[in-house]
């Protein structure tokens, strides 16, 4: 029998992307930032940190390698959850916004941090319209979709249970009249694994 699938973003519900973006701020100028909104929802706002222009956003970019994609750490409490879902079922897919290329670093990475995870569907970045993960949702069919960006909710299957991951709310685009799409809202994804678990959605 089929399991049912779970789809799980990477950045800000699996993975770390806050320290992982600190450390390669430091692999590129030699300087850990100093955190100065630790309820910053972009990395950039978190950290001391400038805008960069030129050359240095060049080599800034250039951190963002299969290293970097490779070495996320595991946010807390996000393996637990994911095996408590996989145990209880499902199979768990990471539908994620990340360049091709970098899809099996993806991967390894989740596979070294301890998640159940042997799936990854890389999507396209997109900040306005449609959400890029569309056809790949529309194509796993999964019974929910866990991301922790409320422009990506925009346009997937209505069958497909939206579930929000606020995490730190300064800055957040989690806000305005799109929240009436959401299905529901948690601040991490072990909330949402206590919250499903506990619905008797078990597959």
């Amino acid at each position: 029998m089929k399991k049912e699938i779970i789809a799980l973003d990477g950045d800000g519900v699996l993975l770390d992307y806050h320290t992982a973006y600190r450390f390669a701020w430091e692999r590129a100028f030699g300087v850990l930032p100093d955190i100065v909104d630790p309820d910053a929802y972009w990395a950039m706002d978190r950290y001391a940190v400038r805008r960069l222009e030129g050359e240095e956003r060049d080599r800034f970019r250039k951190c963002f390698d299969h290293v970097h994609w490779s070495s996320l750490p595991a946010l807390p409490g996000a393996v637990d959850a994911c095996h408590r879902m996989h145990d209880a079922g499902y199979e768990l897919v990471c539908v994620t916004a990340i360049g091709k290329e970098f899809e099996q670093a993806r991967l390894m990475n989740l596979r070294e941090a301890g998640f159940p995870i042997e799936r990854i569907v890389a999507t396209p970045m997109a900040l306005y319209g449609s959400s890029p993960k569309v056809a790949a949702l529309t194509e796993l069919q999964p019974v929910a979709f866990v991301d922790d960006y409320l422009p990506y909710f925009a346009g997937i299957p209505r069958q497909v249970h939206a579930a929000l991951i606020l995490r730190e709310p300064n800055g957040s685009p989690n806000v305005g009249p799109d929240l009436e799409n959401i299905d529901s809202r948690h601040q991490d994804l072990a909330g949402f694994a206590d919250w499903w678990l506990a619905q008797d959605h078990a597959a």
